[in-house]
């Protein structure tokens, strides 16, 4: 009887472990210990943004608004966008925030106060002219300029138009769409990846700060810590002797602290970095999530096209292949604890 119930107290407590674990839901190697990360519950987030035709005209008149067709053999006219300069002045005296300088207005917008608007129509680029005008009472924007006179010296630089939405336009704009229609398809399609991306984006950061939390560092590289704390300072240093000024000087005035507490600070960074380097080693070795070679060749390439580069091999020669491959082992995880993730609706 003895021995039936200390065989039933030892699966109990083989049980408790293993629930304790989460039945391997537990990663670590020397420097991190992360339990509970598989099927981690995190704050639901926002649902994929759904894609409207007012997305898609939104999105269609900006890439208008970039190619602009210029006007040279006529004056300004109602829907033109006029890029002006302008002073305004009250009392013979400018004031503030009654001035600006390449300013694109779209005539007939009622960004002006009226009158302002309607003055410019007629002329020709390269007019200098005034317009005397008041300021609506009561004018809300600044209630001190209620009912006041003002005027403003006005200069045409350049008149442009809007191009006009045709498949012959399309066929500028889109390596892939013929006419308008399929234009329309085709931003529908980028939008709602956008869309996904957004998404994913904010579910995979969710998750990954919730494994973070979870883990716990049993000790640091000190090599690496070191040289982590030291990249940092350093670039203090360098945009320091780029303002002139010195390291201490330059923490003091730019980071409103002294040199002790903001080196304090930077080896907390580190440690974050190195917190996050390897936690993301420990759950990918858990998980065989590490690729093998020629797949981080791969995503050495999606790296590259990113963040510009113009090959891998110019991407390599700014940053080491290990830390490229961190942050593609990273991105991985990531991408791993959103799928085992569970969104939970806080009340």
């Amino acid at each position: 009887m003895k021995k039936k119930t200390a065989l039933l107290l030892a699966g109990v407590l083989a049980c408790s472990a293993a629930l304790a674990g989460c039945s391997g839901n537990q990663a670590s190697n020397e420097y991190v210990t992360v339990g509970g990360y598989k099927g981690i519950e995190v704050d639901k987030v926002d649902d994929k943004q759904e894609v409207d035709d007012e997305d898609i005209d939104n999105y269609i008149g900006s890439v208008q608004q970039q190619n602009l067709t210029e006007v040279t053999d006529r004056p300004v006219q109602e829907g033109d966008i006029a890029n002006i300069d302008f002073v305004g002045k009250m009392d013979g005296q400018e004031f503030d925030g009654g001035s600006g300088q390449g300013y694109d207005l779209t005539i007939g917008s009622g960004q002006f106060i009226d009158g302002f608007e309607d003055s410019i129509i007629g002329h020709n680029t390269g007019d200098t002219f005034d317009w005397n005008g008041s300021f609506p009472d009561p004018y809300s924007a600044n209630p001190d300029f209620s009912g006041k006179p003002v005027t403003f010296t006005i200069t045409v630089n350049s008149i442009n138009t809007l191009p006009e939405l045709t498949d012959e336009f399309v066929q500028t704009v889109s390596e892939e769409s013929r006419t308008v229609d399929e234009y329309r398809e085709e931003v529908r399609a980028i939008l709602e990846e956008s869309a996904e991306e957004n998404y994913n984006y904010s579910l995979e950061a969710e998750a990954w700060d919730a494994a973070l939390e979870k883990a716990e560092m049993e000790k640091y590289p000190e090599d690496e810590l070191g040289e982590i704390k030291d990249q940092l300072i350093q670039q203090y240093k360098d945009a320091a002797e780029a303002y002139g000024m010195s390291y201490d000087e330059f923490i003091t005035s730019q980071m409103n602290t002294d040199v002790e507490s903001f080196e304090a600070q930077a080896e907390e960074v580190a440690k974050q970095s190195l917190k996050e380097k390897y936690t993301a080693r420990a759950i990918a070795e858990e998980e065989n999530l590490t690729p093998a070679d020629e797949e981080y060749e791969e995503h050495f390439q999606e790296l590259a096209e990113s963040y510009g580069f113009e090959d891998v091999d110019a991407l390599k020669k700014a940053a080491s292949e290990e830390d490229l491959k961190d942050m593609v082992l990273q991105e991985i995880v990531q991408e791993w604890l959103a799928k085992n993730c569970i969104q939970v609706v806080n009340e």
